[in-house]
């Protein structure tokens, strides 16, 4: 039966993909492993393999020519099949028969019905009756493959709807994921600690005992992992001993899932406490009130929770005269990624400023005085930022390629350190939040980021970021732009020094700031303007409100 090979997606920012070459021409013959082609991407030119056996009987883009991702590249079959139907769903021939064609959309969606209607008929002749086919879920709109972190199931256990199945890695976080459906874990398609694409087979569950052995072999999934093959068959036996344990971590996994009353877990959001690391004293170990209220972190959890330090880099032992490995995570490979990206793509130049937070000072202290109130100069920096972005939308912009977007909303990203590297969760529309919603959103983001309990979607949709590493005293320091934002600013730490104030040396406290441009975006005299809004809002703290 002849196969439809689709524009592959050759890079997490890649939407359409040009064929410099054609390695293989209509009627050969193409076996598996044989380059069809050399694909254009927004990044580089790759060799493009066929997966399959067969003659190529269609080429749907011609050499030099681009198409969208998932449109159709070519049609491999058997020689002198007939594929009529499958060209009437395609893109317009390289013989220049487009006139017989539909328009490219309409010829899209036929094409992906008649896949799926193919696809169905496969499923339902190969996947026994009640048996449920879990595929890698896409939990970001960048994700394209998915790190199986830790089963919390193991193959032969009994699963209900709502249980948490696995922890799944992604480029951005860890997210535990829970089973939609009753049954029997009968296959685990990606071995703890192995990677698979997006919509590879993760898991099937079905009535105890099905024989699901010929799905296996007709839709395996995609395993990069690097663990060896004869440990996985010892992997059930050894979980299974400890089922305690397991479930125990499965109810301390997600505060979603933790029994704690609605006033208690807000009243914990408000303070910056991780319930996990609370003990409940109400009916079953609920969490209640007074548990939240009576609650104080032990001096090891309370260093963790007053420090942005990395963890694991801190863990890490120095041992004389041996060299040690640790292998990269999924986030920590995708942030190097990203990083470099943004190095070498976006032309980076600094600027930096000298605040005086006298005032700034003076005004912490006064609000602090207020009942129930605590804010942070963090806290501070970022609502001044934001009310200055309201006044210079270009540094709220993105480059995009051949435009430039104006942000609608400001919404600034604060890095947060974490175990992994680094995470940068997002305060949406910041410039209408007040100093105290500002406080409680990032001490709640920040404690659940630090132990992998926040969303995909809550580290999305950036227009500006904020890195501070004050409160290691560190005084100027420059960051690496998070795209797709035209500019990071690193704040430094409060330094008492000398100062000239009306013709006096008198000690001052000094704030340093930089500010990383995309210069695409943000030109030197736009940025430095910017600058001169923040350093005003916070060396007078009262045009605030003006």
């Amino acid at each position: 039966m002849a196969e439809v090979i689709t524009m592959p997606r050759l890079s997490d920012t890649m939407t359409e993909g040009k064929v410099a070459k054609w390695h293989k021409k209509v009627g050969d013959k193409v076996k598996e492993g044989d380059i069809l082609a050399e694909i254009e991407t927004d990044k580089a030119v790759q060799d493009f393999e066929s997966e399959i056996d067969g003659t190529l009987l269609f080429i749907g883009v011609e050499e030099g020519a681009a198409a969208a991702v998932d449109s159709v590249l070519a049609i491999i079959g058997e020689e002198g099949e007939d594929i009529s139907a499958l060209k009437g769903g395609s893109a317009p021939a390289a013989e220049g028969d487009s006139k017989e064609k539909k328009s490219e959309e309409d010829s899209e969606v036929e094409s992906k019905a008649e896949n799926e209607s193919s696809n169905a008929e496969e499923t339902s002749s190969e996947v026994p009756e009640g048996v449920e086919v879990i595929t890698m879920p896409r939990l970001s709109d960048t994700m394209t493959e998915g790190k199986v972190a830790k089963w919390h199931k193991n193959v032969g256990d009994t699963v209900k709807e709502g249980d948490l199945l696995a922890e799944i890695e992604t480029d951005k976080a860890v997210q535990d994921f829970e089973s939609e459906y009753n049954g029997v874990l009968l296959k685990q398609g990606v071995e703890e600690g192995g990677a698979a694409p997006v919509d590879s087979v993760l898991a099937m569950i079905g009535p105890e005992g099905t024989d699901i052995s010929s799905v296996g072999n007709a839709k395996p999934a995609t395993q990069t992992s690097e663990k060896p093959a004869e440990k996985k068959a010892d992997t059930p036996k050894e979980t299974k001993t400890d089922e305690k344990s397991v479930a125990q971590n499965v109810s301390n996994s997600s505060s979603d899932r933790i029994a704690i009353s609605p006033l208690a877990k807000k009243m914990a959001q408000d303070k910056g406490v991780d319930v996990n690391s609370i003990q409940g004293s109400g009916e079953n170990g609920r969490i209640v009130k007074k548990d939240v209220e009576n609650y104080k972190p032990s001096e090891k959890q309370e260093s963790t929770q007053t420090s942005n330090a990395p963890a694991a880099q801190v863990a890490q032992s120095f041992v004389q005269g041996e060299d040690t490995e640790t292998p990269n995570s999924q986030v920590r490979n995708i942030i190097a990624k990203r990083l470099a990206e943004s190095k070498f793509s976006a032309p980076h130049y600094y600027l930096m400023v000298e605040i005086n937070m006298d005032k700034a000072i003076e005004a912490r202290k006064e609000i602090n005085s207020l009942p129930d109130t605590k804010i942070s100069f963090n806290d501070m920096i970022i609502k001044a930022t934001a009310v200055a972005l309201r006044k210079h939308p270009q540094v709220n912009s993105s480059w995009a390629g051949d435009k430039v977007i104006h942000r609608g909303n400001i919404n600034v990203g604060v890095a947060v350190a974490i175990p992994d590297g680094l995470v940068v969760p997002v305060l949406k529309n910041t410039d209408q939040m007040n100093y105290t919603q500002i406080s409680a959103a990032v001490k709640d983001m920040a404690g659940r980021a630090k132990s992998k309990g926040l969303k995909a979607n809550e580290m999305e949709g950036s227009t500006f970021s904020i890195s501070n590493l004050g409160m290691f005293g560190i005084e100027t320091f420059t960051s690496i732009i998070n795209q797709p934002n035209a500019a990071i600013l690193s704040v430094g730490a409060i330094i008492e020094k000398p100062i000239v104030k009306n013709g006096q040396i008198v000690v001052g406290n000094i704030m340093k700031l930089s500010l990383a441009c995309d210069h695409r975006v943000v030109d030197g005299a736009t940025g430095a303007q910017f600058l001169q809004t923040l350093k005003t809002y916070l060396e007078s703290p009262l045009t605030l409100l003006l």
